[in-house]
């Protein structure tokens, strides 16, 4: 995956794909290039509740000029939830924390066309990796 790559970035690449089945493919395209997670990390404390595919997400932090900045790996075992995955980093991960709690993820899904076209289940899942990510947040900001 492109490290450089910003929401902007990925919801233009997602206006030239004119109908669902390509962005299905795309979604998966984006889960295939995501950097393997190490066995290692495919812990229980890393894992994603509430998603029915396994998740696996790993945040680090620094501290950057406007405070602390949270980067993920992230992983699953299913080939479009890994994809998922792969766009919710792009939109958040290497953000610092403050940005992430400003940042409405789901509403980039929406405007790229994802989030009509999961399962329930699928997006329940999305939903608890989102707030995964804005609890570190929250967690890192207190801890400032």
């Amino acid at each position: 995956m492109d490290a450089g790559k910003t929401a902007e970035d990925l919801i233009e690449d997602f206006e030239f794909l004119d109908d669902w089945e390509d962005r299905y493919r795309f979604v998966i395209e984006l889960g295939r290039a995501l950097p393997p997670l190490p066995e290692a990390q495919r812990t229980e404390e890393n894992k994603v509740q509430g998603c029915t595919s396994q998740v696996w997400l790993v945040g680090t932090r620094r501290e950057g000029p406007d405070g602390p900045v949270l980067e993920y790996q992230g992983d699953s075992d299913a080939h479009i939830v890994r994809g998922l995955v792969a766009v919710l980093l792009t939109i958040l991960s290497g953000h610092s924390a403050e940005d992430i709690l400003k940042t409405d993820a789901l509403a980039v899904f929406r405007r790229i066309g994802l989030e009509g076209h999961l399962t329930p289940q699928r997006s329940n899942g999305l939903r608890s990796m989102v707030e995964r990510i804005r609890a570190d947040a929250r967690a890192a900001l207190a801890a400032a």
